[in-house]
C-alpha cells in the first residue's frame, strides 16, 4: 500500500478502480481512440454486440459497427432506434451516443442502448427473459403436473363416496383447467425440432378457417385474398395448423366489441424478399407471405413491441404464451413473425414470412 493510503477512511480504500466501476456500467461503452479504432469495451458493449473486448480492442469501429453519419467528426452526435448491425453482429437496433472525452484529443465514448425489440433475425429467442422464462415454464409444467393428477384423483374418490358432488366438481374442473395451461406451458418449451417439407398450404388455411367459423368465430366475417400461383411452402403441417388458430383466435377474441368484426386472410408471393439470418450467415429467402389482419384496435402501445415475450398480454384473463409460442414455431419452421397496425382503414397485422419449399 503507497505511503499515505492508511490515512484514507476505509469506505474510500476499498472503493472500486476506475477499470471495475467502466466494467460494471449498466450501459454498453466503447472507447475510440484518435485512429478510429476500438480500445476499450466494457461488459455490456460486448453482450449487445456479442463480440469480446480482446476481439474488438484495435479494430477499427466500422469494423464492429455501422456508425450515424457525422459520427467522429469531433462533435457530439445522438441517433435514435438506429441499425448498427454488421455481417459480424447481423441487425441490431440502438439508441446511439457518441462523444468527446474531455481533455484528451481525438478520444470519444460510445454509449449503445437497446431500441425496441433488437434481437436479430435467427438469433436464439433463449437468450436473457425468454430463457429464463423457457426454464421457469419447464419447471412449473414438471412439478405442478404430478400434485394436480392427485388432487383430481381424490376429488373423483371424495365424489365417488358421496362427498359434497357440487365442491368435488368445482376442484376437479379447476384441476383440468391448470393442467390445460401447463399443457401450453410444456408446447412452448417443447425444443425438439420440427419436421419441414414442402406442401400446399392452401388445405391448411381453409381447415384453420372452418375451425374458426364454426367456433370461435362465428360471429365474424373471414374474408380471403389468396395469390393464387403461390408455390409450395416449406413448413411443419402440424406447426402452421396450430400457428394459424392461434392466431385467427386471437383475431377474434380481438373483436368482441366492433360492430362490424372481420378477419382478411391473405398470401402473397414477394420476389427478392429476404432477411438477416445472423452473423456470418447469409441472408435467408423467405418470399411466402402469409397474414392473419383483423379491424380490431389492436395491441395496447405499451406491449406492442414485446407482443412475442413469454408471459406479456394485452387481454386481463391472458397467460401470455399463444403468441410466444406462434413466435417459436414460425422460427422453428425458419421464418418470421411480425405484427403492425397497416391500411386505410388500419388494421391489425400478424405477417409470417416463410421459405419456399424447393
Amino acid at each position: 500500500m503507497p505511503p499515505g493510503d492508511t490515512a484514507l477512511p476505509l469506505e474510500a480504500r476499498d472503493a472500486p478502480s476506475f477499470a471495475e466501476l467502466f466494467a460494471g456500467l449498466p450501459i454498453a461503452i466503447l472507447v475510440i481512440d484518435p485512429a478510429g479504432r476500438v480500445a476499450s469495451a466494457n461488459g455490456e458493449c460486448e453482450v449487445l454486440l456479442n463480440l469480446s473486448e480482446r476481439a474488438m480492442r484495435m479494430m477499427p469501429l466500422d469494423s464492429v459497427l455501422k456508425s450515424p453519419p457525422n459520427a467522429g467528426d469531433g462533435r457530439a452526435v445522438s441517433a435514435f432506434d438506429i441499425d448498427i448491425g454488421t455481417d459480424r453482429t447481423g441487425r441490431l437496433r440502438v439508441d446511439y451516443y457518441d462523444t468527446a472525452i474531455a481533455d484528451r484529443p481525438g478520444w470519444r465514448a460510445i454509449a449503445l442502448h437497446p431500441s425496441g425489440d433488437s434481437r436479430r433475425v435467427g438469433q436464439s429467442a433463449e437468450r436473457g427473459g425468454a430463457r429464463a422464462a423457457i426454464g421457469a415454464a419447464a419447471m412449473l409444467a414438471h412439478e405442478i403436473k404430478n400434485p394436480l393428477s392427485g388432487i383430481r384423483g381424490a376429488a373423483q374418490l371424495l365424489a365417488g363416496e358421496g362427498a359434497g358432488e357440487e365442491l368435488t366438481s368445482l376442484i376437479t374442473t379447476e384441476v383440468d383447467r391448470i393442467a390445460a395451461l401447463i399443457d401450453k406451458m410444456q408446447d412452448f418449451t417443447d425444443r425438439r425440432p420440427l419436421t419441414t417439407e414442402p406442401a400446399n398450404i392452401y388445405p391448411l388455411l381453409d381447415h384453420a378457417r372452418r375451425v374458426a367459423q364454426t367456433g370461435f368465430a362465428r360471429h365474424v366475417s373471414i374474408e380471403e385474398s389468396f395469390d393464387p400461383s403461390l408455390p409450395p411452402v416449406l413448413i411443419d403441417r402440424d406447426a402452421l395448423l396450430q400457428i394459424l388458430i392461434n392466431l385467427l383466435k386471437n383475431a377474434a377474441e380481438a373483436l368482441d366489441d366492433v360492430k362490424a368484426p372481420r378477419i382478411l386472410i391473405s398470401t402473397a408471393y414477394r420476389h427478392g424478399l429476404a432477411v438477416d439470418a445472423g452473423p456470418g450467415q447469409p441472408r435467408r429467402r423467405l418470399p411466402i407471405e402469409l397474414c392473419i389482419a383483423d379491424n380490431g384496435p389492436g395491441a395496447p402501445a405499451d406491449i406492442a413491441d414485446h407482443l412475442f415475450n413469454p408471459f406479456v398480454s394485452g387481454k386481463p384473463e391472458g397467460q401470455g404464451l399463444g403468441l410466444a409460442l406462434v413466435e417459436k414455431l414460425v422460427r422453428d419452421m425458419g421464418g418470421v413473425v411480425q405484427y403492425a397496425r397497416e391500411g386505410a382503414p388500419e388494421m391489425t397485422v400478424f405477417r409470417i414470412l416463410l421459405a419456399r419449399g424447393e
